[in-house]
């Protein structure tokens, strides 16, 4: 079809072939055709009786979406694919049916020139039959001519059909064929005389006659409840029950004559008001013609299967339109189709975005649009169609000015989405959709409290609108459309358009009800998955809108920090260059942190130096921005920096306090200061991790046992704590303090250890568990292959500290299998590694390993003697060559 609009916008109609392109929608194709199929072998059953007005009905399709979703396009092709099957695409295939159809498309919008008034639908029904059938439908017929003739006295019908234009080329058939149905009704009742007499004489013959049982009357017309209808005083309220007559007319035509109308009900949503009275009349419709198959396309889903309605239209609950209770989605085309009758239609995928993009406008076959401009409207569409042809108009105005499009034309909004979004939205409902769009997603508590309201029934009746998304797993479950959120967040001109007063507010309520979902949360024990869900949003509101008070974000960001599991906060749009506001501070502060599982530490301790350095940051994130260079720093073998850190904020005293006197402590254990780093364990506690730092003395020390034990009550006090982060921390400890004693087991622990580290982004925990791997192989052939590789890892990683524990694994392999010069030169290679002081310890416990004497004075201080940790770790040598001479 061409594309109209396009064509007259250009001098030059024949610069370029412009077309309505349609994306294949097949699977939507397929919920029509198997629908169809299933109406069609249910008509033709034998038991089947269009009289029978109890039955469920299941003669019925919805379409619902947001606007410009392609709801029109689609029925329009679905009306031009059961005309003839040259109109049908390809991909669609053929149908299964062989019975004739006639489909009859309306459009019920305000808009439309047909109107949206019941009378003009079913007259353009009727019409439609005219034109498709050729032939009287003599009981609906003599119904519609006696109701013409009372309620439009003087008026002639062929007048009417010919000035509201609804009739096309088949404006005088349905007179012609209800004066032949009047006379076929006169020749039945052998009175011919009535012929040219008023309707009203007509019908009441007509009913006499049914009353009176009359085969001839009752094989015209002899329904069981014509005479009644008939008797009726014919007005609004009788036609909308004559389609029941139309009915009964359709199931007596001849085998020749057979069609099923398939009736194309348009922009469904102009028939809402608030009492339903055009719905009502529709619904009516759609009953009392079980024979006939609908489909309708509006933006909001039926709600006829829903009893509370009950009392405002005739037939509702889930009983009467069985498959209506539930929406099904259709994000993708599919072969298969759902036996539901309401389908939400979805957005287009990326691919079907570029075919109508490249098939709409065309140069001798190639496409119009450069592939550049066409994957910048793509992205900017979120897959909503009527942004695509916006786009297309957009293009086709920027070139009538004599300039060439560039993608960067196409990175905005259109007004004329959003005006189509809020036209059918009260001014209650349009407050909500700017405030929610403010959220990347929502459940009703959180969009009232945005919004500033006090009752959530207006958030209710919104999620009720197609514009919004539901996923009902998420902890959120509802989300806008992407493209429409955008839209209302680049308004420029709508007339009840936002300030950026209005927004700041808005955005302050936002923050506010996040906040206040987090706390409320926090008193039925600690949600991980709610505070990095509330810590996203947070951040970005108060980022973007450059919120001064942070509240309760300083509280979440050390909830956030506190548990060590890193859950990305893919934080959208980071601020260019340096940050410039408090909240731009606190979000590059845990983002720095965050990114640190994933960056050298070198650009961990940039970040976060420069975030300091901005002045930005409160006093009580100060000490966090410090502890965390401070790990750095000692990550990086800056052991000087690393100490300067942890006791500035040890000093202060804050809530960071306890983690830096453990890393005062660990220092210490690093430095070789054992008895320090001991001494300190008893005035940690939990929040200092005490059993992590005593653990790693432990074992250190080879004393195996005593290790094992801190760090499984480490463990369970951290299961305690809900802290999942710390449990994972604990296990690889542990599999490591197994590891050198027991490679049978530290086969166990390490398997758990992958397991507590799943889902958690601990990178340096994630190789540590590597090296345990190597020492629980240690004196297998491919441990220094392995270790090589390692080796490699932790250089991307940017963690140089723990190269030394690869060397200390290499050094108990080669000790394990007495190869004097492997061990010589792990013992080189380890010294050159501690050369700063740190982890000199490991050259000692190399050369204990070996039985090697100290080539050098050892600064060491060991908690026992120096000969008790000789012997200890001698022994686990021997042990491990026992063991693999048994396993032999």
């Amino acid at each position: 079809m061409a594309d109209l609009r396009a064509l007259f916008s250009s001098n030059n109609p024949s610069e370029y072939d412009a077309v309505e392109a349609f994306t294949d929608r097949q699977y939507q194709w397929a919920v029509v055709a198997a629908a169809l199929g299933e109406h069609l072998q249910h008509v033709a059953r034998p038991g089947f009786d269009v009289e029978d007005l109890e039955s469920p009905r299941t003669n019925l399709l919805m379409f619902h979406g947001v606007g410009g979703a392609g709801k029109s396009t689609l029925l329009r092709k679905i009306e031009a694919a059961l005309t003839t099957a040259e109109d049908r695409p390809a991909q669609w295939g053929e149908p299964a049916w062989t019975q004739r159809l006639l489909p009859i498309r309306i459009d019920l919008s305000r808009s439309a020139q047909a109107g949206s008034d019941y009378e003009r639908v079913l007259l353009t029904i009727r019409l439609a039959l005219a034109g498709g059938l050729g032939r009287t439908l003599p009981s609906f017929d003599v119904a519609l001519r006696n109701y013409w003739e009372t309620v439009h006295p003087g008026e002639p019908l062929d007048e009417y059909i010919r000035r509201t234009g609804i009739a096309g080329k088949v404006t005088n058939l349905l007179p012609s064929q209800l004066q032949a149905s009047v006379g076929e009704l006169a020749a039945a009742l052998q009175l011919p005389g009535l012929v040219g007499s008023a309707a009203g004489q007509l019908t009441s013959a007509l009913v006499t006659a049914l009353r009176e049982r009359q085969e001839r009357a009752q094989a015209l017309a002899g329904a069981a409840r014509t005479a009644t209808l008939l008797e009726t005083t014919p007005d609004l309220e009788a036609l909308s029950y004559y389609p029941h007559l139309l009915s009964w007319d359709l199931s007596r035509l001849p085998a020749k004559k057979t069609v099923t109308p398939v009736v194309l009900l348009d922009t469904f949503e102009d028939t809402a008001d608030r009492h339903r009275d055009l719905e009502r009349l529709l619904q009516r419709l759609v009953w009392l013609m079980p024979n006939v198959f609908f489909v309708l396309a509006g933006r909001s889903r039926l709600q006829w299967a829903d009893p509370a309605l009950h009392g405002q239209l005739d037939w509702t609950g889930p009983t009467a339109w069985p498959g209506l209770s539930t929406t099904r989605s259709i994000p993708a085309p599919r072969t298969d189709a759902p036996a539901g009758r309401q389908h939400l239609i979805g957005d287009l995928s990326a691919e079907d975005c570029e075919t109508h993009l490249a098939q709409r406008l065309t140069i001798e076959g190639r496409p119009l649009i450069d592939a550049d401009i066409r994957a910048a409207i793509t992205h900017r569409s979120h897959g909503l169609p009527l942004h695509l042809d916006l786009a297309v108009s957009r293009f086709l105005e920027i070139r009538r000015t004599g300039r060439t499009p560039v993608a960067a034309d196409f990175d905005c909004s259109f007004p004329a989405l959003l005006a189509r979004t809020l036209s059918d939205l009260t001014a209650e409902e349009r407050h909500l959709l700017r405030s929610v769009s403010l959220l990347d997603a929502w459940d009703l508590e959180l969009a009232t409290r945005a919004a500033g309201l006090t009752q959530q029934a207006p958030a209710r009746r919104l999620t009720e609108r197609p514009l919004i998304a539901e996923n009902p797993y998420a902890l959120w479950p509802y989300h806008l459309h992407r493209a429409i959120r955008t839209a209302v967040r680049e308004d420029t001109h709508s007339e009840d358009r936002w300030t950026d007063a209005d927004w700041q507010q808005a955005a302050t309520r936002a923050l506010a009800a996040l906040g206040e979902q987090w706390t409320a949360a926090t008193t039925l024990g600690p949600s991980r998955l709610l505070l990095v869900a509330c810590l996203r949003q947070g951040l970005r509101l108060a980022r973007d809108h450059n919120l001064a008070d942070l509240g309760w974000l300083t509280d979440a960001a050390y909830a956030y920090t506190d548990d060590s599991v890193w859950e990305p906060l893919t934080l959208p749009a980071d601020t260019a260059g340096a940050p410039d506001t408090p909240a731009d501070a606190l979000a590059e502060l845990l983002t720095a942190i965050t990114r640190r599982q994933h960056e050298h530490r070198q650009h961990t301790v940039d970040r976060l130096t420069e975030v300091l350095d901005s002045g930005l940051l409160s006093t009580e994130v100060i000490e966090l921005a410090l502890y965390y260079r401070a790990k750095a720093y000692k990550d990086l073998d800056q052991g000087a920096a690393a100490r300067a850190g942890m006791q500035q904020v040890a000093d202060a005293d804050g809530r960071l306090a306890p983690k830096a006197r453990r890393g005062l402590a660990n220092l210490a254990r690093l430095a070789g200061d054992f008895p320090t780093a001991l001494a300190a364990v008893p005035t940690l506690g939990w929040k200092g991790r005490h059993h992590r730092v005593l653990g790693d003395i432990r074992w250190s020390q080879a004393d195996t046992a005593a290790a094992v034990s801190a760090f499984e009550a480490g463990r369970t006090e951290a299961e305690q704590h809900g802290a999942a982060g710390e449990r994972a921390m604990m296990q690889v400890r542990l599999a490591l303090a197994v590891s050198f004693a027991d490679p049978d087991r530290a086969g166990d622990e390490l398997a758990l250890a992958h397991q507590l580290l799943d889902g958690l982004d601990q990178r340096s925990n994630t190789l540590l568990a590597q090296v345990v791997a190597l020492v629980k192989d240690a004196g297998t052939s491919d441990v220094a292959t392995r270790a090589r590789s390692l080796r490699t890892d932790i250089e991307a990683a940017g963690l140089p500290f723990l190269h030394r524990f690869v060397e200390l694994a290499l050094a108990f392999h080669h000790a394990v299998r007495s190869e004097d010069q492997g061990l010589a030169a792990t013992i080189d290679r380890l010294r050159a590694l501690t050369a700063t002081g740190d982890f000199a310890y490991f050259t000692d416990i190399a050369h204990f390993m070996g039985t090697l004497p100290l080539t050098r004075p050892s600064t060491t201080r060991w908690t026992t003697s120096d000969d008790d940790v000789r012997s200890a770790w001698r022994s686990l040598v021997q042990a491990r060559q026992e063991h693999l001479l048994a396993g032999n």
